[in-house]
């Protein structure tokens, strides 16, 4: 963006004003300001101490704070907020921002370029690869020079409205000269990053403050965009990389850059412009079976760069192909992402820890050498079970090679046999509880060791996080932490207990101000009038998921109902099998549980089911399953989809489920579902046109 002459002449200015700080011009200083925000944030070669840029920008506030006229929109100091966002705007995108379609193999990139091949009516493509930053999306856009408006991807329709907060990003220019290449409105996409020094150095502080550190660089740049004080956002010290340029309007009478009429030229375009693109990452490469080359190569280095990626992205380069192919509703034709495998590293299986669930189930839980995999510092990871144990042949001592699946949920993959000692010990399941002592029973069908003791305190704790949780009576601000603080404190004992808590009591507790009493006061009353099935899943009953609570409620006029029903009745529910009526029978034939329910009932909670309507949509009668991880929708978002056009929804396979929806590193589902002719298998994003 500098030229070597304008450098030199920005650097002396540079001097100058920290020699003879009275004697400093405002817009200068703005100009010097801005160079030296470019070279930190986006050339990565400062010039300047930061000591010495805070002293320039202390200049900056106190020239403009004695003429406040002179205050311009493009200034260093706008970008910080005067006041807090309360909420969040939505507005809408000039165009839609779509998703990427996936890859994850040389053979899905050889059927990406045969169908683009075909599309494009030519033998060969060029190619522009560059990185795929794992950060949040975001939106800008620019008129007459000025950025006007920065927004969240979204629902790809429309984002929250977080310009102030994208004003804190100093990689970010708030002006660039559009005119000069006769561009008057110009709206371009990228991510939000924090690169992985800035994460550490941030993670360092919370430590010293003792508060509790960030996962990973993802969420803290992700969480940062909707921090009501720009402020924070600005402490957090992020970054951004700008990839693409989605519509632009030409000044009347301007010729189109030359640079628009690739995707290279137009990352060339955006560096020019002051932004941080992938203009020194990228790669234009000829023909499919080069880019499959790279692919190869890049993941094997991607340790080596300062920050996250979690794969590449390859787009055609000519962009007139672009508008030739165009775009499907979810994802463009031109362009696919090619995700890396998942991250690996070894580690020493130090102890395993036996965890209590809700309902009993005992859970082994490996504690490992902490160890950094994906951008986060792994040191638990669930073991499942026995069986899960002997399979590996895990052992105490052991080195274990572990994975982030989809870089997301550690596992351990397998333990390294040639690797041991001698001194290993082999991992003894108990015989009783380790909670209350009492004895653990498995039943044959079962892989898992319970503690059938109802008055296991760890089993009670559990249960009471399960029934405040969001899928179920979705209690706002009674976390995970504060039932088990108010359980120790005598405050909850039993889940009847939250709806008589002592507020006055709660109050006086560390960490409890005025308002977080309120809103908790506020919650719990809210949850007394959540729908039937709620309650029925937040019972905990076995077995009985949202999706088998929302079968059966349906069934119902009143939650006792369920006391009469036999359970070949309950079979004959859609979707209700042998194990789950059985389930369901023997709890509501348990005399502490009607007693439970009847003190629910007595404190208000809705027991009755309301009579809801049939919906008639184009998805009528037809039922889906969701399996694996998906990537643009969420699980709950997906399956209300179906259900407000008339779908259903399983929660297992068998020979009445319609459409099992596949998303990454879908398991024995998927299998199952291939054995049975009947049932369609789809993606994410053939689920995304078909319900539309």
């Amino acid at each position: 963006m500098y030229n070597k002459d304008q450098i030199l002449a920005l650097q002396t200015l540079t001097k100058d004003f920290l020699q003879n700080p009275h004697n400093i011009e405002l817009a200068k200083l703005r100009d010097v300001l801005k160079f030296h925000e470019y070279q930190y944030y986006v050339a990565s070669s400062p010039l300047i101490s930061d000591y010495e840029y805070d002293l320039l920008y202390q200049q900056l506030l106190s020239l403009e704070a004695a003429s406040p006229s002179l205050v311009t929109k493009d200034s260093p100091s706008q970008r910080v907020g005067n006041s807090l966002n309360t909420n969040f705007e939505t507005v809408p995108h000039l165009v839609p921002m779509l998703s990427l379609e996936n890859s994850y193999n040389a053979p899905d990139l050889v059927d990406f370029d045969r169908k683009a091949q075909e599309g494009a009516g030519i033998p060969k493509i060029t190619y522009c690869v560059e990185p795929k930053f794992d950060g949040a999306s975001i939106s800008l856009i620019y008129e007459n020079d000025h950025l006007i408006r920065a927004c969240t991807r979204g629902d790809g329709i429309a984002g929250d409205d977080i310009t102030q907060n994208i004003k804190q990003i100093k990689s970010i220019p708030l002006s660039i000269p559009l005119s000069k290449y006769g561009i008057q409105q110009l709206e371009i996409r990228g991510e939000v990053i924090m690169s992985k020094a800035a994460f550490a150095a941030f993670n360092d502080r919370l430590k010293a403050k003792q508060i509790a550190t960030l996962a990973n660089p993802r969420n803290a740049a992700a969480g940062s965009l909707r921090m009501k004080d720009p402020k924070e956002v600005a402490e957090r010290n992020l970054d951004a990389f700008i990839y693409n340029i989605s519509f632009f309007n030409l000044i009347p009478g301007a010729v189109l850059p030359e640079l628009l009429k690739t995707h290279s030229g137009s990352l060339a375009l955006l560096w020019n412009l002051g932004f941080r693109s992938p203009q020194k990452e990228k790669s234009i490469i000829e023909g499919i079976e080069g880019v499959i080359e790279f692919c190869t190569v890049f993941e094997n280095k991607r340790d080596e760069l300062p920050y996250e990626i979690d794969g590449l992205v390859i787009k055609i380069n000519d962009m007139a192909l672009h508008e030739k192919l165009g775009m499907t509703s979810h994802h463009p034709r031109w362009a696919i992402a090619y995700k890396f495998k998942a991250r690996q590293a070894t580690t020493i299986l130090e102890h395993v820890e036996f965890q209590v669930g809700r309902t009993g189930a005992v859970t082994p839980v490996a504690k490992l050498q902490p160890v950094a995999i994906g951008g986060v510092t792994v040191s638990s990871i669930s073991m499942h079970n026995e069986e899960y144990i002997r399979e590996k042949d895990l052992r105490l001592g052991d080195t274990v090679i572990i994975e982030r699946a989809g870089d997301v949920i550690p596992q351990i993959v397998q333990s390294i046999p040639t690797l041991r000692k001698g001194d290993e010990k082999i991992i003894q399941f108990p015989a009783t509880c380790p909670v209350c002592n009492a004895t653990l029973e498995k039943e044959e069908i079962e892989a898992v060791w319970r503690c059938n003791n109802p008055l296991c305190t760890a089993q009670i704790v559990e249960r009471i996080i399960h029934f405040v949780s969001k899928d179920a009576m979705d209690i706002k601000s009674f976390g995970d932490a504060n039932i088990r603080k108010f359980y120790e404190l005598g405050l909850l004992k039993s889940i009847p207990d939250i709806y008589t808590l002592d507020f006055e009591k709660i109050s006086t507790l560390e960490g409890f101000g005025k308002k977080s009493v309120e809103n908790l006061i506020t919650a719990i009353a809210a949850s007394k009038k959540q729908p039937l099935y709620r309650l029925l899943y937040a019972l905990g009953i076995r077995f009985v998921g949202e999706t088998t609570a929302k079968t059966v409620a349906s069934h119902l006029n009143h939650l006792l109902d369920l006391k009469d029903f036999s359970e070949e009745q309950l079979q004959s529910f859609e979707d209700v099998g042998v194990k789950v009526a059985k389930s369901i029978f023997h709890f509501f034939h348990e005399p502490q549980n009607i007693q439970l329910i009847q003190q629910l009932a007595s404190l208000g909670l809705n027991l009755i089911q309301t009579n809801t309507t049939a919906v008639d949509g184009n998805l009528s009668g037809l039922n889906f399953l969701f399996t694996g991880t998906l990537t643009q929708l969420k699980r709950s978002d997906a399956e209300a989809m179906v259900e407000a056009r008339g779908g259903h929804i399983l929660s297992g396979v068998s020979s009445k489920l319609n459409y099992l929806v596949v998303g990454e590193d879908a398991g024995s589902k998927l299998e199952k579902a291939k054995k049975i002719a009947s049932i369609r298998i789809i993606t994410e994003a053939d689920f995304v046109e078909l319900i539309n």
